[in-house]
């Protein structure tokens, strides 16, 4: 079953809980079975905030179903009882949904009023992540949010900020920050940090930013439709991409200053953008035309991940660092049409969609590029190719939940990918230096050639064994799980090969012996192969 494997997205009730773990006054209770608030431990082991994930869980058990009973009104009187949270939003597990009980009108039994209840009944079969945490912050909004006189001073909603999300304090800080240096005052945040009073309050801002196309767009689309609100879709990723977002900014606001008579705002000087104030706001494009980063010029990259961070890290890569896009894809399969359209031009071929790892680890295999940008599923499938690996969408790793200032908006988000680039890159080339020159006197033990590693002899009768083989003049041979068998001098000059691509240069020698016929890799046949392979 696929639920053996990683999965990219996580259920319906994760996408939900993000959502509601990211507000004030809001709390979930799940109709599900014991086990089903292994939530509660995911937030509590990633997420770096002091508060307990609000989430509790209607029990349901094989004795209750058999009585006809159901715990949901207990729990719900419960919840109201300990926690008094504004709003309770009630779901359905995988298990329960199965059950097809009416949890609307279960919950009208609880007591608790209904303007304190929300019953969220998708079909967690149909729906995954994503698509729950969007759908159920569109409805927060829809039942919220009320006609409100428009602030004095210019100002922005920021929506789609989630708990779990991918450097999310970080990015919030960057936009902060530049919009702070606009003149423009943010207005509400949403949902992070965000109660049912701030959502009444959202039709107050002049404009919406809405940077993810996964959750916020469509609550941003409702609250246009709804209340004639503008909205900036675009994600700041990259130098050209955060001064083409902050141009939209200026653009929409003073749209509505001029509606207003109220005085238009202008773009200050670049530099005002910069964490000291007097400096260029980015050192990308300085740093891309060095002798360090022309280097990386033409390197290849491929990407996965989420929609927005697929798109705006292709266009960083090809654009602004001029690396080679040999492919990208997404496992979000309900914006790839968004997708393929924004990298029309960036891509040698098709778009690669799946939410299927394997597919793009045998990928990453077959073609070993310079540099993957992925999720954490790509960087378990590098890390045992040695392939340079960079995390730049969920699924993430704890090590992406950071306490320090790392974001990937802005221009100080810019500078992040950039190092990140080099960096992945760098240690990869430090390690073929080690392979090329030797270990200059450090223990370094090579477990790239993808064979297992000798066992340390454990007395002076295994040193003198293999002294005595040496000493027969015969080539010593490593044996291949697939029959293919290596000398030690071949394994010797294949060790002189740059490590990221070894394996790919192991698996075209023991296919070029094969077709001539050879059971064993010499170093005569190596060479051979060399030559054949244009080496």
């Amino acid at each position: 079953m696929r639920l053996a494997f990683w999965l990219y997205e996580g259920t319906a009730l994760h996408g939900i809980s993000r959502i509601t773990n990211s507000m004030k006054g809001v709390h979930t209770v799940y109709h599900a079975p014991q086990g089903d608030d292994y939530i509660t431990a995911t937030y509590t082991m990633l997420e770096r905030t002091p508060e307990f994930p609000g989430l509790s869980i209607s029990v349901v058990r094989g004795r209750d179903l058999a009585q006809g009973v159901s715990r949901l009104p207990a729990t719900l009187q419960q919840v109201a009882e300990h926690y008094n949270p504004e709003l309770t939003v009630i779901a359905p597990s995988c298990s329960t949904a199965l059950l097809q009980e009416d949890l609307r009108q279960l919950a009208m039994h609880s007591g608790v009023p209904e303007e304190k209840l929300l019953v969220y009944a998708l079909n967690p079969f149909r729906v995954s992540e994503n698509e729950a945490a969007d759908g159920l912050f569109t409805e927060l909004v829809r039942r919220y949010a009320e006609e409100r006189e428009k602030t004095a001073v210019p100002s922005v909603n920021i929506l789609g900020f989630t708990s779990l999300g991918f450097h999310l304090r970080a990015n919030l800080t960057s936009l902060r920050r530049m919009l702070q240096t606009l003149g423009i005052r943010v207005n509400v945040v949403a949902p992070w940090g965000a109660g049912t009073a701030d959502l009444r309050n959202l039709p107050a801002a002049w404009l919406n930013i809405a940077p993810y196309r996964e959750i916020g767009a469509s609550a941003a689309a409702y609250l246009g439709d709804r209340f004639g609100m503008p909205a900036v879709y675009d994600a700041p990723l990259g130098v050209e991409a955060t001064r083409s977002w902050l141009a939209s900014i200026v653009r929409e606001i003073n749209i509505v200053a001029a509606a207003k008579g109220a005085p238009l705002i202008t773009m200050p000087e670049l530099r005002a953008f910069s964490l000291d104030g007097m400096s260029a706001p980015s050192g990308v494009p300085w740093f891309a035309r060095t002798a360090d980063m022309e280097s990386f010029s033409g390197k290849k990259a491929f990407v996965f991940g989420d929609a927005t961070h697929t798109v705006g890290v292709v266009k960083f890569l090809r654009d602004e660092l001029g690396m080679q896009i040999i492919g990208a894809g997404t496992y979000l399969h309900r914006h790839a049409d968004w997708v393929r359209e924004q990298l029309q031009g960036y891509l040698p071929g098709e778009l690669m969609i799946t939410d299927k790892f394997q597919e793009i680890s045998a990928f990453i295999e077959e073609e070993i590029p310079d540099l993957v940008c992925g999720t954490q599923m790509e960087r378990h499938s590098c890390r045992k190719l040695d392939v340079p690996c960079m995390v730049i969408s969920p699924p993430t790793h704890i090590e992406n939940h950071l306490l320090g200032y790392y974001p990937f908006f802005g221009f100080d988000g810019a500078d992040v990918m950039a190092d990140r680039v080099y960096v992945s890159c760098k240690l990869g080339l430090e390690k073929h230096l080690i392979d090329f020159f030797g270990d200059a006197g450090l223990e370094y033990e090579d477990d790239s050639s993808g064979l297992p590693a000798a066992p340390a002899s454990s007395n002076g009768h295994d040193r003198e064994h293999a002294g005595t083989e040496e000493a027969s003049g015969q080539p010593q041979h490593t044996a291949d799980p697939d029959g293919m068998s290596w000398t030690d001098e071949a394994e010797n000059m294949l060790k002189k090969v740059p490590f990221f691509v070894r394996k790919k240069v192991r698996k075209n020698t023991e296919t070029f012996a094969r077709q001539k016929g050879e059971d064993c890799i010499t170093a005569e046949v190596f060479r051979q192969a060399k030559e054949s392979l244009g080496g």
